[in-house]
């Protein structure tokens, strides 16, 4: 017996979301923040097992392909990218090029316009920024956020080559970072820099413990997919960002 159908008529914004092969964190704390009333899509691309400047870059040679693979023919309200300090290595404008080579996207973003555009909302010119990586790895983002008027007045990193490590660093122990250097009185907000820390439920927190808005990777990228993307305000929303 031959089967009839009918097609549904899908009225929800699709999003899509470019996942590093050695992140563990970005998806789940992603489904947190998003709405029901959107839907997230994912691909991933290859990445090192050591994070350098070297192997950050070459992530671009990848990009485009790893945005082919979403299903053919989504139109995507926004695509986010999500690694920091890969797109402050190989720059905004080429990341959004060559994710739109592969896949049909109204809006792209990625962690460092997201930060710089909620710095902008919060009226932030100076951040304190606490990173897993060696200090090379950070220097070009400290650079592209100086150029867009935005100071890292103070640095601190656990010193971390390895992303299989980096997303079993302790809450706590980013927790610790963060209220040390908000208490320091040197900087107007931290940035909890990488998509792979587990950041999302200490924000809250620590943003009590010192009284300075706390920002990371993961909820900068949430709240400007979203900004740009529209949906209702049921998912997650941890710190004074989402305001």
């Amino acid at each position: 017996m031959d089967l009839k159908y009918d097609l549904v008529s899908e009225m929800r914004p699709k999003i899509g979301l470019i996942v590093l092969q050695a992140d563990e964190s970005i998806e789940t704390d992603m489904r947190r923040m998003m709405p029901h009333d959107v839907e997230l899509l994912v691909s991933r691309l290859p990445s090192g097992t050591e994070v350098t400047s070297d192997s950050l870059a070459q992530m671009a040679g990848v990009l485009t392909k790893s945005a082919s693979l979403f299903p053919e023919g989504v139109k995507f309200a926004t695509i986010g990218y999500g690694c920091t300090s890969g797109t402050a290595e190989i720059g905004v404008s080429k990341i959004a090029e060559l994710i739109s080579e592969g896949a049909n996207a109204i809006e792209i973003t990625e962690p460092v316009s997201a930060l710089i555009a909620a710095c902008r909302s919060l009226k932030i010119t100076q951040i304190g920024l606490v990173s897993p990586y060696i200090a090379q790895v950070s220097e070009t983002l400290c650079e592209v956020l100086m150029r867009a008027g935005i100071s890292v007045t103070t640095f601190a990193s656990f010193n971390e080559a390895e992303e299989s490590k980096v997303v079993r660093i302790a809450p706590a122990s980013i927790a610790k970072a963060a209220i040390e250097m908000g208490n320091s009185g040197e900087c107007e907000a931290v940035f909890l820099s990488c998509t792979n820390l587990r950041t999302l439920d200490i924000i809250d927190d620590v943003e009590a413990a010192i009284d300075l808005p706390v920002l990371s990777s993961n909820q900068v990228l949430g709240w400007d997919i979203l900004r740009k993307t529209g949906g209702s305000s049921d998912g997650f929303r941890p710190g004074r960002l989402w305001g």
